[in-house]
């Protein structure tokens, strides 16, 4: 047996604000839309991770998700100019990663990272 995807599930009443923070800002294409679920991803290949965590590093709350970019600074501008708050960051953290943290349209804390 091989695990070939993990999805992260987050639910919610207003499927609808997915739209403007994981595809508008974040620039992921919808892959579906069934009406109750709505899928946002990319064709890219990805790999399979969980993590499990006691912190979320240099003394940082634990992230709901990690979204790896390959432009930082491009991201945090769509953040900026979508009016969505830095809760921490951009910080260049020892462990070889810059990241910010920001709280999707429900609730989730996100950290969105590069690593350097």
């Amino acid at each position: 047996m091989k695990v070939k995807r993990i999805v992260a599930n987050i639910e919610t009443q207003d499927i609808s604000k997915a739209e403007h923070f994981y595809g508008e800002i974040l620039g992921l294409d919808q892959l579906m839309d069934l009406g109750f679920i709505t899928t946002y991803g990319s064709n890219e290949k990805m790999a399979t991770q969980i993590s499990f965590l006691s912190e979320g590093g240099s003394g940082t709350p634990v992230p709901d998700l990690s979204i790896e970019v390959d432009d930082l600074d491009d991201v945090l501008t769509r953040i900026k100019n979508g009016g969505v708050p830095i809760e921490y960051g951009p910080a260049n953290e020892p462990w070889g990663v810059r990241r910010f943290y920001v709280r999707d349209p429900f609730g989730k804390l996100i950290n969105i990272l590069t690593h350097l």
